[in-house]
């Protein structure tokens, strides 16, 4: 199966929505309006500015290691648990809010194309939803500071614990589509992702656009879905 270019267009979803409901359309966040992993650099900077987390992490590293060859998903628990480790909710809610405005000023790190798309859509009157793996409280800040407005966002999220945050919900991969239905948005028009993560949300989207995706990824991608998408490429 082949793939088509849409650079400049936005996608028209091959089945039409109902007539007196505005379009559903829905965006991932990560690769698609921004560059890179947005709450991965958040735990970073974590990192950065404490001296006893890396610490802690280094004396954790022999658990690390030996949950690794069974899931990659324990490790980086654990170093997000020492990341968030004495944050409260109103410390928590503080530190991603400040990170939020301090990335929403670095040049060259959101995907222009893809926010330019995104306000399309709002003009056009769609519904448009983030649906994200980002936690909530940071993707969220993080689109007030770009002043996107009117959106609704689906992301994963913390919840207070006896030593700090800690996951409550991850959405990703199946997740996502689960935290829709949740939400009684069960059906869309258009789906923008970058990986394999988003197969099952691109699946069920009348129009799945792969954002710079390589054509490995691609192929993988239409083979998942079971049919073509449309490929487009966004800086």
């Amino acid at each position: 199966m082949g793939w088509k270019e849409a650079p400049s267009a936005v996608p028209v979803a091959t089945a039409e929505a109902d007539a007196s409901s505005p379009r559903v359309v829905l965006f991932d966040f990560d690769g698609v309006l921004i560059q890179g992993d947005s709450f991965h650099l958040f735990m970073r900077e974590r990192y950065r500015r404490s001296f006893w987390r890396p610490l802690l992490a280094l004396l954790a590293a022999p658990l690390l290691l030996a949950q690794w060859p069974f899931s990659r998903q324990l490790p980086t628990l654990l170093l997000v648990r020492i990341a968030l480790l004495g944050l409260g909710e109103r410390r928590y809610q503080a530190a991603a809010g400040a990170f939020a405005d301090v990335l929403a000023r670095r040049p060259r790190q959101f995907c222009r194309d893809g926010l330019q798309m995104l306000r399309r859509h709002q003009a056009q009157g769609d519904r448009v939803i983030v649906v994200t793996g980002c936690e909530h409280v940071l993707v969220s800040g993080i689109l007030a500071q770009l002043g996107l407005t009117r959106l609704e966002i689906v992301a994963s999220q913390l919840q207070p614990g006896w030593l700090g945050m800690r996951l409550l919900r991850h959405n990703v991969g199946r997740r996502k589509v689960q935290s829709l239905a949740e939400l009684g948005v069960t059906a869309w028009q258009v789906a923008y992702g970058d990986s394999m993560h988003d197969v099952a949300m691109l699946k069920q989207a009348g129009e799945a656009v792969l954002v710079n995706g390589t054509p490995t990824l691609c192929k993988k991608v239409e083979k998942a879905l079971g049919r073509a998408v449309t490929r487009v490429e966004w800086f």
